[in-house]
């Protein structure tokens, strides 16, 4: 089933338009699967009949389902498994130290999607509870798909799903069966909050976030949304906080407000006049934010 390149301009507005994402030529070729359950529920015959109902703004609800149906929602628990491992080893320890007198921590997951993440995150504080016992630890995860967000709120997987990143002493520890699949447990699900938002909007309630993970958003747009995407998560860090970015993904050339921690490769703190990047080393690298 082809789409015409007159349809495929119309979609690729819509969603820069409504998420500030770039139809990029890998979402191009798998049009035809994101949106073929949506031509099903509509009984349409063909994508460019789709596209003609929705330019038509008969079906206001339409856009939002086209919208969300062209987002990529890749994601499972543990991802890449290394930066969990560098937030354990690296941030959280730090943090534990700096804020002993508070207790408490503040983490964003931007774009979560259906929240694998922020639940890996739960995980690492909830299998060390002699730690962080009395600690307040606020994790926020925020997502532009509000089918997403919905998911990630109820906590409930497939069977495929919370195998895929999880050991089976995690899944059975964290997880316990419904009739839809298997649900986080209730004690994982307490401190977690998500909310639909959009990452070139102001930052999310509360801010100053000790951690903003926003790992594999960035490749979908442009080099101006993404400065302003940059702007936007700098603004809600702590001043001492860590952002963590995709494997692919960089602040070199983007900002100037965010620069590597040359000892932790992999996550960016705020730059500027007495910055911790700066005072963490004397050399030009870590001023240019290499």
């Amino acid at each position: 089933m082809q789409i015409s390149d007159s349809s495929s301009r119309i979609l690729a507005g819509l969603l820069e338009a409504r998420t500030g994402q770039q139809l990029t030529m890998s979402r191009r070729w798998r049009i035809e699967t994101a949106l073929s359950s949506l031509l099903r529920e509509r009984g349409v015959n063909s994508l460019d009949e789709l596209i003609t109902i929705l330019v038509m703004g008969k079906e206001p609800n339409l856009s939002q389902q086209v919208v969300e149906a062209l987002l990529n929602n890749e994601t499972y628990f543990f991802r890449d498994r290394s930066p969990f491992d560098l937030i354990a080893r690296h941030a959280l320890p730090a943090l534990a130290e700096r804020r002993k007198d508070q207790r408490r921590l503040r983490i964003w997951s931007a774009g979560c999607s259906t929240g694998q993440e922020v639940y890996s995150l739960a995980m690492l504080f909830a299998e060390a509870p002699q730690q962080w016992a009395g600690w307040t630890i606020d994790i926020l995860g925020t997502d532009v798909s509000t089918a997403c967000v919905e998911r990630a709120r109820s906590g409930t997987y497939t069977q495929f799903e919370v195998q895929r990143g999880l050991g089976i002493n995690q899944m059975i520890k964290w997880f316990e069966e419904c009739a839809d699949g298997w649900r986080a447990v209730e004690a994982l699900r307490r401190p977690l909050r998500f909310q639909v938002h959009n990452l070139l909007e102001q930052p999310p309630h509360p801010g100053a976030f000790d951690i903003v993970l926003c790992r594999n958003v960035m490749l979908y747009l442009s080099a101006e949304k993404k400065t302003l995407a940059f702007e936007r998560l700098a603004s809600a860090m702590a001043p001492d906080g860590w952002l963590m970015l995709g494997a692919g993904e960089t602040v070199i050339g983007q900002t100037t407000r965010l620069g590597a921690d040359l000892n932790a490769r992999g996550l960016y703190r705020l730059t500027g006049d007495g910055s911790l990047v700066e005072k963490r080393s004397g050399d030009r690298r870590a001023a240019l934010g290499a």
